[in-house]
């Protein structure tokens, strides 16, 4: 399997969960597992199908979380040489061209990504019009509404 990018954030946020899941919601459920089979009989035990259920999940979820772990290939970006290219990690800030103000996003990886926290993917198609591009170009964005462009107004190694 190939390398997933991720920043020395996300990896943190990835490691705090996978430590919780399996600290404190593994045990939480094995404890409710075992106190709805004190109850008696299991077949028709509602409150069993639903720790059986809730425990499959956060199996499923450890299981996710150390291969993405594994797979990782952390990248810090205040430790990136500063050219100014637009590279994975980097916070840009961007001046739509046709009038529309400036937004600022940080390029991270998959798991990290949230619109409403100026996160998006590397593999969004704003980030793929960015990547390689320097501060003062524009980049062409091809969007549902059509193709859009914007111009790197600052490009951030933080």
């Amino acid at each position: 399997m190939s390398k997933i990018p991720i920043t020395l954030r996300g990896a943190e946020l990835l490691r705090t969960e996978l430590h919780r899941l399996k600290t404190v919601d593994r045990p939480a459920v094995i404890t409710a597992i075992a106190e709805a089979r004190a109850q008696g009989d299991i077949t028709e035990n509602a409150e069993y199908e639903a720790a059986r259920e809730r425990q499959g999940f956060i199996e499923g979820r450890i299981l996710e979380l150390e291969a993405k772990l594994a797979n990782a290939q952390v990248i810090d970006p205040a430790l990136l040489e500063d050219d100014g290219r637009v590279v994975f990690g980097v916070t840009v800030e961007l001046a739509d061209t046709a009038g529309g103000g400036t937004v600022t996003y940080q390029i991270v990886g998959e798991d990290e990504a949230d619109i409403r926290q100026g996160k998006i993917s590397y593999s969004s198609p704003i980030s793929k019009a960015l990547i390689g591009k320097f501060s003062g170009d524009v980049a062409e964005v091809r969007t549902p509404g059509g193709v859009k462009e914007f111009e790197i107004v600052d490009v951030k190694y933080v």
